[in-house]
């Protein structure tokens, strides 16, 4: 842990800043408890009263989640992370597809204007734990494997903003593409040809190839969910 003594005037806004810098760095992880408010009242070197505030400022931005008996737990990175997590947790299993769609597809054509050297090694080891996931039918670890690929192609882009919004997002995106379990277990979407294309610096080929990757699921998504049908399709709740 980095804390520092809080010296500046403002306790409770540095205290803020203190622990939003920690959640960000990942000493506390989404969906793992924050130390209690005495352990760090005696680490900042402040009052129970101010980190009692602070908490509170976070937990109304929607990055802390207090639970009654049992602890305060991180629940997003960011403001906009709590605030498009509270979002997208109302939105249906479409939706969530269809704007992760536009932000692959996009994030795919930049890559391949930009990947480096190291960006290709990230991508391709990426697919490799990707593809031994599937083989071996582990649902968890594919959707670990999954999201990590496709984060190592919008990194690839090079665009802050992009990467920002997309590790916002992932915590959506992990729901949905754990929502597709059906589908991994009878089919696996190839997505070699999007680390070829990128690979290629093949702008267009990258981006189709991420397009089709999309489109079959929402396919399928449409074909086991008809319209008018009662299947709840709503995103579940991620810890």
């Amino acid at each position: 842990m980095t804390l520092r003594t809080a010296r500046r005037s403002s306790l409770v806004e540095q205290v803020i800043d203190q622990l939003r810098d920690e959640i960000v760095a990942g000493a506390w992880p989404v969906g793992g408890r924050i130390p209690p408010e005495p352990a760090l009242s005696e680490s900042l070197g402040v009052g129970r009263n101010t980190v009692r505030e602070a908490v509170r400022a976070l937990t109304h931005a929607g990055i802390l989640e207090s639970r009654q008996g049992d602890g305060t737990y991180v629940r997003a990175t960011s403001e906009m992370s709590g605030a498009m997590r509270r979002r997208l947790e109302r939105a249906e299993f479409v939706e969530i597809l269809e704007v992760r769609r536009g932000l692959e597809v996009e994030a795919a054509r930049s890559a391949a204007a930009r990947r480096t050297p190291a960006d290709i090694s990230a991508i391709e080891a990426a697919l490799v734990l990707r593809d031994a996931a599937w083989a071996a039918r582990e649902h968890a670890e594919f959707v670990e494997a999954d999201l990590a690929f496709h984060t190592a192609v919008v990194e690839a882009t090079h665009n802050g903003m992009l990467i920002e919004l997309y590790r916002d997002f992932s915590a959506a995106l992990r729901a949905s593409i754990g929502a597709a379990g059906p589908l991994v277990e009878h089919a696996d979407i190839p997505h070699a040809p999007i680390a070829a294309a990128i690979t290629a610096g093949d702008g267009e080929a990258a981006a189709s190839a991420a397009r089709r990757c999309l489109d079959r699921i929402l396919d399928e998504t449409a074909g086991d969910h008809p319209p008018g049908d009662d299947v709840e399709r709503s995103v579940p709740d991620v810890p």
